[in-house]
């Protein structure tokens, strides 16, 4: 008789010498029945967790550690493709073959491999099992025993578990970025690079957080242009460590708009966030994906998904977009949670809807839900209803009183709101002033002047935060220039050091400064109305910098620039003529449709001053002007009577002048300059009385134009000056000196070109005790009209 092949005793000794071999491989195979299917194949086979469970059931005895992980692979697949994923999880969890392959795991981990046993980890936290858990911190523990020897994947993918538990700040995490710093180098795979520079960006010093940028910028070419997931993740990693790095959010832009028909609605909503956060805005990515958005309104009918189209969308949505979305809200406000009817009332307001039934109604749910809200919650509840206009007694004392809950009242001030407050300014006021004078990193400073706001930090800080600044002027480089540059011209305040450092710095490395920061290094000398050493040269290096960038930035932020330099007197004839284009104006009407209504007027308002700074100081260039029907539009209103003391005011200069019929009150010039009050002196300085027409009520006369420039019937006679009066409150001076902005110094100077004689009246002279009496300011008033003290 023939001896079988596989007879008892050789498989036996064979199966020895395997398990001699390779351990894992015995483990697998000491108790499967030769012919059967491999269960790992039955398993794929699967088309739901019930027929898997069954599966583990009957097999329970013989899994091994590859099997387990097998198992929570098809789970997790199964649940991805599912909605209402919270309740399917929380049954998954809970059923005892769940259970079972817990047990499985916590009996075979130590023989798992090393993408195994993190692929477990990960997925049995994707079921929502807590952090605290013994298995999940057995798994953790052992994943940390083995760190060493991880690859890149397994890395990545582990930093993501602990990321998920929050424990960025962990030594364990720490130990991450060390291997990821050790090993940048020899790292060619983007996909784990930038999972691990999400993970360890709180850990990363300004050095490291370049060699990663950097390292970035090497592989981006290496990676599919489909791949939104990598270009998603450099985004946020560039937002946790507040780098608004252009060439890299340009180049995942073109990742995102090349992809934009696959994106659904959380990722363009991720992306709308981060972009947000780093301040970069981009026209086509907002345009391409308002019309992706809108494709979807009909798509969602579940309050949970469609408040997020309404959050992301309402804003950039046109008419009616905004009115289908306010409309579909509405329908389904009865459903919507506390938090839900927070996130709309946001988006509300940054819409500016003026939708009466829908604010009432979300006003309703909130004040349902007040008590619910945090503070931070309360102070945005309340800045969207005001800015809403809503109105309603019994909300806001409800309002009220909760704000007051969350003051706390102390022992000195136990009555005193008003006092506590002071109380806490001043200890803030003194915590500040510590904290600026052992600051000794400019960066570190710049990221927290990012955050502040307020009128109480520029009164009561910004002496000290500028000194800070300027011990610190020498670590002004290409990488912060800009940030510094915007704090300036939000402060209002020159230090002629701090720009001149600027200047110096643009001049010198110009290079590595990225064309799209050129808006924040021009804002502060356009706004402080300031000229740098090398003027000419700074401003020519700014402009040729942007040059090639032109056709890439979105068109408000064209004319904002343009605006700017006009201030400065600043006009180069290649971005003029770029911006007074029919081509580009059509752009600008496409953009200015999806901006909000305050953001829209104002970029119309920059464009009629940028032509009419164009008009009256480059008539070279013979670009003309097109803004009297927005003109006419804007000014063509009641404007109500003069104020008290411009009333006082009027009755001084008529009285200075011979009389009400020698002074206007309320002038609008060619070009449509407003200006408080205007009179004519002959050449004798004797002032000439207007005809009856004169209007002194505060409502706007007539105006009728000649060529642009005259008023009909205006024409002076021989040696006669036209004379305008302005008065100045502290917003036309820098905070620190009595120094012109830039706005008020163009005005003066179209006024002269227009041929008045201009008169700026400082409220400082105005209002100082040499001018208390009626007697000193009527003096005053002839000095500056006459020159000589006498009528």
């Amino acid at each position: 008789m023939k001896k079988h092949l596989f007879s008892p005793d050789s498989l036996f000794t064979d199966m020895l010498r395997l398990r001699a071999i390779c351990s894992f491989s015995w483990r697998v195979l000491r108790f499967r029945p030769f012919g059967c299917e491999p269960l790992i194949s039955q398993m794929d086979k699967c088309t739901n967790e019930e027929q898997l469970f069954d599966l583990i059931e009957e097999n329970k005895a013989i899994i091994s550690e590859e099997e387990v992980g097998c198992a929570f692979n098809i789970l997790w697949q199964f649940q991805k493709q599912k909605t209402g994923l919270l309740k399917s999880v929380e049954y998954i969890r809970n059923h005892p073959q769940f259970l079972t392959l817990y047990h499985l795991t916590t009996n075979k981990m130590e023989f798992m491999n090393d993408d195994n046993l993190v692929n477990v980890l990960y997925q049995i936290q994707q079921f929502a099992v807590e952090s605290h858990d013994p298995l999940v911190e057995a798994l953790v523990t052992e994943a940390w025993r083995r760190l060493e020897r991880f690859d890149m994947n397994v890395l990545a993918k582990f930093s993501t578990c602990l990321a998920d538990q929050h424990l960025h700040f962990s030594p364990l995490m720490g130990k991450i970025a060390d291997i990821v710093s050790r090993n940048l180098e020899t790292i060619q795979d983007l996909r784990s690079l930038s999972v691990l520079m999400v993970s360890i960006s709180s850990l990363t010093s300004q050095r490291f957080q370049e060699q990663l940028v950097k390292k970035t910028e090497l592989l981006f070419d290496t990676i599919d242009s489909s791949q939104v997931n990598i270009a998603r993740r450099i985004v946020q990693f560039l937002r946790n460590i507040k780098y608004s790095y252009y060439p890299l959010l340009e180049r995942c832009n073109k990742v995102f708009l090349s992809n934009v028909n696959d994106l659904d609605l959380d990722f363009i909503s991720k992306i709308f966030s981060l972009y947000h956060s780093l301040q970069f805005h981009n026209f086509e990515f907002i345009l391409i994906t308002k019309k992706r958005l809108t494709e979807m309104i009909p798509l969602f009918d579940q309050p949970a998904t469609f408040v997020k189209l309404f959050v992301v969308l309402g804003p950039v949505a046109g008419p009616e977009e905004k009115k289908q979305l306010e409309s579909t809200i509405l329908l389904m406000s009865e459903e919507l949670t506390s938090q839900q009817a927070l996130a709309v009332i946001g988006a509300m307001e940054e819409m500016e809807s003026r939708n009466l039934r829908l604010i009432k109604k979300i006003a309703s749910i909130l004040h349902k839900n007040l008590e619910n809200y945090k503070p931070v919650e309360l102070l945005k509840i309340t800045q969207a209803l005001i800015v809403l206009h809503f109105q309603s007694k019994e909300f806001f004392v409800k309002l009220r009183e909760l704000l007051l809950r969350w003051i706390h009242y102390g022992h000195v001030y136990p009555d005193n709101t008003t006092g506590k407050q002071l109380k806490l300014l001043q200890k803030l006021d003194h915590y500040g002033h510590q904290r600026l004078q052992k600051y000794n990193n400019l960066n570190s400073l710049c990221e927290e002047l990012k955050s502040l706001k307020g009128d109480w930090f520029s009164e009561s800080l910004l002496e000290e935060t500028v000194a800070t600044l300027q011990r610190l002027v020498d670590e002004i480089n290409y990488t912060n220039v800009a940030g510094i540059a915007y704090f300036i011209s939000r402060t209002n305040y020159l230090n002629t050091l701090l720009l001149d450092k600027i200047a110096s710095v643009v001049l010198q490395q110009i290079e590595k400064i990225h064309p799209f920061a050129i808006f924040a290094i021009i804002l502060p000398f356009s706004t402080l109305n300031y000229d740098p050493p090398q003027r000419d040269e700074f401003f020519g290096t700014c402009i040729q910098h942007l040059n090639s960038y032109l056709s890439l930035l979105d068109p408000l932020r064209i004319v904002f620039l343009g605006f700017f330099l006009a201030t400065l007197e600043y006009f180069p004839e290649d971005l003029l003529k770029t911006i007074f284009n029919i081509k580009f104006l059509s752009r600008l009407d496409s953009q200015l449709e999806i901006l909000y209504s305050t953001l829209n007027r104002k970029v119309q308002f920059r464009l009629m001053e940028l032509n009419r700074a164009v008009c009256l100081e480059c008539p070279e260039y013979q670009i003309p002007w097109f803004h009297d029907r927005f003109c006419q539009q804007l000014y063509n209103k009641d404007i109500g009577s003069l104020n008290g003391a411009q009333q006082q005011i009027y009755k001084m200069l008529a009285e200075v002048l011979g009389g009400t019929n020698c002074v206007k009150a309320s002038v609008l010039t060619p070009y449509y300059h407003p200006i408080d009050f205007e009179c004519i002196l002959d050449k004798r300085k004797k002032p000439l009385p207007y005809g009856s027409h004169n209007i002194t009520s505060g409502k706007l006369p007539e105006m009728h134009w000649e060529s642009n420039t005259q008023i009909v019937g205006s024409r002076l006679p021989p040696g006669a000056e036209r004379i305008a009066l302005e008065f100045l409150d502290l917003r036309a001076f820098c905070r620190n000196i009595p120094h012109l902005k830039g706005k008020s110094a163009m005005k003066k100077r179209h006024l002269e070109i227009l041929g008045y004689r201009v008169i700026q009246i400082p409220h400082l002279e105005w209002n100082s005790m040499a001018l208390s009496t009626k007697n000193a300011r009527m003096d005053y008033l002839r000095e500056r009209i006459f020159g000589d003290g006498k009528s």
